[in-house]
């Protein structure tokens, strides 16, 4: 008798929501998510390896993404906080690149603008941010600046009259090649705080460059920004961006939704390491006959499991007020070291065919670089965290 061909649909847990995490979707929103999925099933995850492959970003997906109209989903449309993590961890599953399009323009742009303008000044562009006619990005990390950006931005702002003098540098800014929009955050030379500022990418003055020969989110157009006698009129000043304190609101929001992406990752790996197992034959058999590849897959399914509990919590916090920047940075700290253990342990199951991008996982492996490092790296989360445990700060 042949050996039996094993239908990889024809599982109960193929999903990897293995503690059905999902049923705690009213069902409405439950359905949402479904729809979404399936929409980057057919829209995003078919074209991923081919514009990672060529690092270039499909604009053509930019008005199939408004119709889709998920910007802002839990101010603007009232679901929770829970979808609006699920829906980030779908998009990462599809794809990382054009999750992180989406939680740049969505997240960190849209977030400022919902968080730090005034009610006039929110009325009269997110109309077109919402509906994605106005592509944002968000530029506060800068070529000397990433960690400490708090206390050292060196892009400067001057008052004059009734305008505002910009000059200086950002660097890995997403989607800044090609947005019509930036928030820029700069010193304000007057007092030493840090303030934000809309910027029409067409102003004289600005200017973005590729950051080319990436290994890491290759479909994400980063780019150095520099900013040569920018004049800003003050109609464009954030009137809530007065401090670093006022930028870390959004900042603490948006930490959320990259602890989701890695949740997000670890499914992607789940997803192609386990359908590689069962359809890979060695030695006669499929691969998830042997021992060491299920206990290999078991290990991502549990990272991925605890580190989803740990943000359905968070989801949970963040929907009555609860959640504090601490929480915020255990999460992205946990969540994506347990995602670089679960990417590597996938990448091991495909073998050799786990480095060639055309089986997925490659990509998968080396994007999950970029969500270790961005939205604060592993070791400062840590700190911060640190530093809410003891209530003594070990930065310097």
């Amino acid at each position: 008798m042949g050996q039996r061909v094993i239908d990889s649909n024809d599982i109960p847990y193929a999903d990897g929501d293995f503690y059905a995490f999902e049923s705690l979707l009213s069902e409405a929103e439950r359905a949402r998510l479904h729809d979404i999925r399936d929409w980057l099933a057919k829209e995003v995850r078919p074209i991923a390896v081919d514009c990672w492959n060529r690092a270039e970003f499909p604009m053509e997906i930019i008005p199939k993404l408004a119709e889709l109209d998920m910007v802002s989903p839990v101010r603007r449309q009232g679901y929770s906080n829970l979808f609006a993590g699920l829906m980030h961890a779908e998009f990462t599953r599809a794809d990382t690149s054009i999750a992180t399009f989406m939680g740049v323009h969505d997240g960190l742009f849209t977030g400022s603008i919902e968080a730090l303008a005034s009610k006039e000044q929110q009325d009269a562009w997110l109309p077109d941010i919402y509906a994605m006619k106005k592509i944002g990005a968000f530029g506060l990390t800068e070529p000397l600046g990433g960690s400490d950006v708090a206390g050292g931005t060196r892009t400067t702002a001057q008052r004059d009259g009734g305008n505002w003098i910009l000059n200086g540098a950002k660097r890995w800014i997403g989607n800044a090649t090609f947005s019509d929009w930036v928030v820029i955050y700069a010193r304000d030379v007057a007092d030493n705080q840090v303030k934000g500022f809309l910027v029409d990418t067409s102003t004289p003055g600005y200017s973005a460059t590729k950051i080319e020969n990436k290994i890491s989110l290759r479909t994400v157009q980063n780019a150095d920004i520099t900013l040569e006698n920018l004049v800003v009129s003050d109609d464009f000043h954030l009137k809530g961006a007065n401090s670093f304190r006022d930028t870390n609101k959004v900042l603490k929001v948006t930490r959320l939704g990259v602890a989701w992406q890695a949740v997000g990752q670890q499914l992607a790996a789940f997803d192609v390491a386990r359908r590689y197992a069962v359809e890979r034959h060695q030695f006669g058999k499929p691969l998830a006959s042997f021992q060491l590849v299920q206990d290999q897959l078991v290990q991502i399914l549990g990272n991925a499991v605890a580190s989803m509990g740990m943000m359905v919590r968070l989801a949970q916090m963040e929907d009555v007020g609860q959640a504090k920047d601490e929480h915020s940075a255990l999460a992205k700290a946990f969540t994506t070291a347990r995602m670089r253990e679960s990417v590597a342990l996938g990448r091991s199951i495909l073998g050799g065919n786990g480095i060639v991008a055309d089986y997925e996982m490659a990509k998968i492996f080396a994007d999950a670089e970029a969500i270790y490092s961005y939205e604060g790296t592993h070791e400062i989360n840590s700190l911060v965290t640190g530093r809410a445990i003891t209530g003594v700060a070990a930065f310097v």
